[in-house]
């Protein structure tokens, strides 16, 4: 694990002289120093760090959730659910049909409509965190894309269980999906008016004591979550939600800083770890053409997210390209279509895409002013500006 700090800390430092985002360079990291490269190996098995790892997504989540206040979701929520169906919509829309072109399978193409429909939460959180985004008014968009995509992941999780299993029935699925909705309605309802007495259960003047409370607290509902089939990342989120709106809220975010860095760092690594750069050529083609795809999703979604919004070409790249990552939602689907026996073209195919759009989308964030030019307004509202810029 210190080799893994260490090799992360390194590569983001040289990354950063030469203006390069975090996050593909964890990832780096973790494929030179894993078991699929030769050379120094830190971890043969990936798995070795899997607490780890899923501790990093729960904190990223759970910082997310302090940021998104309830005022937001009330006075938004309408606005956010349309941006967010869109956006599934169209996304999860263009990987089924993507996933009947290719002819792989029935199951394949379910696998892949998940795949190539749902963002990671983890890496829009870091970019948005990277790129000091937390306060932009196309954040609240995006936060409402993502959480319609948890709510979404829920139940088609739940769905799609039975399929891969090939065992039990409609049954089963309806009475899963509505295991996990009754437990998200009941974490919204605790967000919604258990606020004052969280925030008295929660209060100490003691930092040990409050690190402690609400890092028990984040942990704990995320596996809970988890056992009711809803995704541990949106557990961590409304913990994050509810805490953020109590008399605590600004010491727990400034308290959860170091950690969430740490272990988010772990997170992208571990990420490295499972990727095998070998079987990435065979299925090359696939994976360019499935990339290609979501950035026409994503921005398509972004144009009508902006107009919803009312915004302005530049929010509406910056919503395009902050949901364009995919990645842990992803590999867990590579796990499952593994043990279930599909083709054995669609892991590799997976681990390529999920590793190029993790590396195109901080990358593209970072510089969303060269699509903002491009897309309707944009050099109306760039020739404006340089009016306004020259002096009279």
């Amino acid at each position: 694990m210190g080799g893994a700090f260490l090799a992360a800390a390194i590569l983001a430092r040289v990354g950063g002289r030469i203006g390069l985002p975090t996050i593909p360079l964890f990832i780096l990291a973790g494929i030179l120093l894993g078991p699929h490269t030769p050379g120094v190996v830190l971890l043969d098995d990936p798995h070795d760090l899997e607490m780890l790892s899923a501790l990093g997504l729960v904190l990223l989540l759970f910082y997310l959730g302090l940021e998104f206040h309830l005022d937001d979701l009330k006075a938004g929520g309408r606005k956010m659910v349309l941006a967010g169906t869109v956006y599934l919509i169209l996304n999860v829309g263009a990987g089924l049909g993507f996933g009947f072109v290719l002819g792989w399978g029935n199951a394949e193409a379910l696998v892949l409509a998940g795949v190539i429909g749902i963002s990671s939460s983890a890496i829009v959180t870091k970019i948005l965190v990277d790129l000091k985004r937390l306060n932009s008014p196309e954040t609240k968009p995006i936060l409402g894309i993502i959480v319609v995509d948890d709510v979404f992941l829920a139940l088609y999780l739940a769905a799609l269980q039975p399929i891969l299993s090939h065992s039990d029935g409609v049954g089963a699925a309806l009475r899963d999906g509505g295991k996990a909705f009754g437990f998200l309605l009941l974490l919204a309802l605790a967000a919604r008016f258990g606020t004052k007495l969280i925030s008295k259960l929660i209060d100490t003047r003691d930092d040990e004591l409050l690190v402690i409370s609400f890092l028990g607290a984040a942990v704990f509902v995320a596996g809970v979550s988890d056992w009711f089939g809803v995704a541990d990342a949106i557990g961590a989120f409304m913990v994050g939600l509810m805490l953020g709106s109590t008399s605590s809220g600004d010491r727990i975010m400034k308290l959860v800083h170091p950690l969430r860095d740490a272990f988010g760092a772990i997170f992208f690594f571990a990420f490295g770890l499972s990727i095998n750069p070998g079987d990435l050529p065979s299925v090359m083609w696939p994976v360019l053409m499935a990339v290609a795809l979501t950035v026409a999703m994503n921005v398509l979604s972004g144009l009508f997210s902006a107009r919803v919004y009312g915004f302005g070409p530049l929010e509406a790249s910056n919503i395009s390209t902050t949901l364009m990552a995919r990645g842990e939602f992803a590999l867990i689907l590579a796990t499952m279509a593994a043990g279930a026996g599909l083709d054995e073209r669609l892991s590799p195919f997976i681990a390529g895409y999920v590793l190029v759009l993790a590396v195109l989308a901080p990358l593209a964030a970072g510089r969303s002013t060269w699509l903002a030019r491009i897309l309707p307004g944009g050099r109306v509202k760039e020739k404006e500006e340089e009016k306004v810029s020259v002096p009279a």
